[in-house]
């Protein structure tokens, strides 16, 4: 008989949030897996638990190396328990090479449903929920982030993330440069904790407040782009559209249609309207150009 692995929940914060049937399994596990071992010993402590099985660590540094082994213990038919240091094991933490591994060997994996920073974000955002998507963490470096912002500029689903509060401002601030600093948005901080707290605004006006430095863990909500109509769109916002796609490495035959598709408008019209932006820039160049000769 194989094993089972039972990817677990854990408190994003308050301990009193754990859900019954984790301490439960901490105590009948043959492994617990634990992105940080300290942590999880605070965890069994706090729910007065004694874990009977082996603990062993499952972080970012050694998942790769460590996946097969905790493999081999399922297939032999022991039971995995693997926990994050908050939220659900493999969601933007360890365990997808985990889960990936024992599917393709054909064993059970399950779950223990827990607390969700993504979920609680969302719900006390005050941000539409009907249709959301996750999109993690952003990438590092600058471009590479505006290049995944521009990825979803017309996504009019509720967009949540996660971001690093020393990266917060940067983050914000890139938002508002691709999303508008208008765009509605909520920083969701220290989720169910002593110093929770949710800020929300336009994303330049959240930028500004967080430049002042941000501390905590940190969900970051934000609307989705609005459902605008032909009249609603004048032509340098088509221009701008157009621009976005581009520099998100679309061809312009290709970002003008799929412009034109969003608003309703036909291509000719959106087209139009950047070959006037173009010709207006050419146009202002060579005035700039005489004025600097003229000087000269």
């Amino acid at each position: 008989m194989t094993g089972t692995l039972v990817l677990a929940g854990t408190p994003i914060g308050d301990v009193a949030d754990a859900p019954p049937r984790l301490a439960a399994e901490l105590a009948a596990a043959d492994v617990i897996a634990a992105e940080d071992t300290r942590r999880l010993r605070r965890l069994t402590q706090a729910l007065d638990v004694t874990p009977a099985g082996r603990v062993v660590s499952y972080f970012e540094g050694n998942e790769a190396a460590r996946t097969p082994e905790l493999a081999d213990a399922l297939s032999g038919g022991a039971r995995v328990l693997l926990v994050t240091d908050a939220g659900m094991p493999s969601v933007s933490d360890p365990g997808y090479r985990l889960v990936a591994a024992a599917v393709e060997r054909g064993i059970t994996v399950t779950a223990v449903p827990g607390p969700s920073a993504v979920l609680t974000a969302l719900a006390v955002s005050g941000l539409p929920v009907d249709r959301f998507c996750f999109e993690g963490f952003l990438p590092r470096k600058a471009g590479e982030r505006l290049s995944r912002l521009r990825e979803v500029a017309g996504e009019r689903r509720t967009l949540v993330y996660f971001e690093a509060p020393h990266r917060l401002d940067d983050t914000l601030a890139a938002m508002a440069e691709v999303f508008g600093a208008d765009r509605r948005a909520a920083v969701c901080r220290e989720l169910t904790k002593t110093y929770e707290e949710v800020r929300r605004g336009g994303l330049g006006e959240l930028a500004a407040w967080a430049a002042e430095g941000v501390r905590g863990e940190i969900t970051v909500v934000v609307e989705g782009a609005p459902e605008t109509g032909p009249a609603e769109l004048d032509a340098a916002e088509l221009v701008r559209r157009v621009r976005v796609r581009e520099e998100a490495g679309e061809r312009r035959k290709e970002a003008i249609a799929a412009v034109a598709a969003d608003a309703g408008l036909p291509k000719r019209e959106v087209f139009d309207a950047v070959v006037a932006a173009k010709n207006a820039e050419r146009a202002a160049e060579r005035d700039a150009g005489r004025n600097a000769a003229g000087t000269a």
